[in-house]
């Protein structure tokens, strides 16, 4: 399994943003076997982790038309600064167990 960590420094975050943030969240869980899918924002801050089954569903994502017209509109109205990170899991638990 690996995880997908999005930080960013909002610039500001509108009503067209909170739409696309749902259709990408939306889209990765239904379209390209995105496990689970969490965000939040505190001020300026933003962080969005998410869980993919593997690279190439992630990379598939990525390059998903809606997406990238969502990072170019990121980059070009919504965010100062942005980082993604891409790692591979290697233990995962929780209380209470399933």
């Amino acid at each position: 399994m690996y995880v997908v960590i999005f930080r960013a420094q909002a610039r500001a975050l509108d009503a067209e943003y909170s739409a696309m943030a749902a259709q990408m969240r939306e889209l990765a869980l239904t379209q390209f076997g995105c496990l689970d899918f969490t965000a939040a924002t505190e001020g300026a801050q933003e962080i969005a982790v998410s869980y993919w089954p593997d690279e190439a569903s992630i990379r598939a994502w990525k390059q998903h038309t809606d997406h990238l017209a969502a990072q170019k509109l990121g980059r070009e109205r919504w965010y100062a600064a942005y980082s993604v990170e891409i790692a591979e899991v290697k233990r995962h638990y929780r209380h209470p167990a399933p």
